[in-house]
């Protein structure tokens, strides 16, 4: 397996994959994705600076699937950008042959997996933190583990979870929703996650200090080490 970082203005991301020209094809499909995105923004900064759902129909896929998980998730399309961004590379590497790959986008993953995996939960501060992983794949097709957390990262939230993880589908649906439940979730109101489990996520993962809550469709989790030099960092 190789693994390899592309940094690319805002966007910092891992790049796992079985082949170099399956690494050359999430780059290509990040880099693409990102001009068309930006392209679009020049034109409406709004879509930028919204913290509130905004649908739009532009035809273009990353637009408009970032607006699409703003609908649904009731936050700002921005919300979805790490998710979507990831989600366009990870299909950049499946047109090219790949039947396994990972984009991690600054904690927003998406994954195509014909084998098991482990991926750490960093959630911070919390005594639960670095110690636990989840085991997922194999699995059919494209799907999103997207992280939010009010403790860690430079990412506007008006949370206090140390962090929220969803699994869905769609990437740029568990990203939103990320950022959804780790704003409204506390630990005596757990309602945004019956929420997202309604509006298209298999499972949910909360962790606030010593306290977590885990509902839906969730792979098994184990105890484990989490290396932090294998943490991505990101904004965009």
């Amino acid at each position: 397996m190789i693994r390899s970082r592309f940094h690319l203005r805002e966007t910092i991301a891992t790049i796992l994959a079985d082949e170099e020209r399956h690494i050359a094809a999430a780059r290509e499909g990040i880099t693409r994705a990102r001009q068309e995105l930006e392209h679009y923004i020049s034109g409406d900064p709004f879509f930028r600076s919204t913290f509130e759902p905004y649908r739009v129909d532009t035809g273009i896929e990353i637009v408009d699937r970032m607006s699409d998980a703003s609908a649904v998730s009731g936050v700002g399309p921005m919300a979805a950008v790490a998710g979507s961004i990831a989600w366009a590379g990870l299909e950049a590497m499946e047109e090219a042959g790949a039947t396994f790959g990972i984009i991690d986008n600054g904690g927003d993953i998406a994954l195509l997996t014909d084998r098991k995996i482990t991926i750490g939960i960093h959630a911070g501060t919390s005594v639960l933190s670095d110690r636990y992983a989840f085991v997922a794949g194999p699995r059919d097709g494209i799907f999103g583990i997207c992280t939010s957390s009010a403790t860690v990262g430079p990412s506007i939230s008006f949370g206090v979870a140390d962090s929220v993880t969803v699994i869905s589908r769609n990437p740029a649906l568990a990203d939103a929703w990320a950022t959804a439940v780790c704003n409204r979730v506390r630990t005596g109101d757990t309602s945004a996650v019956d929420e997202a489990l309604l509006g298209g996520c298999d499972g949910i993962c909360v962790i606030i200090g010593d306290w977590h809550y885990r509902k839906g469709s969730l792979p098994r989790v184990v105890k484990a080490r989490v290396r932090h030099d294998l943490i991505t960092g990101g904004l965009f």
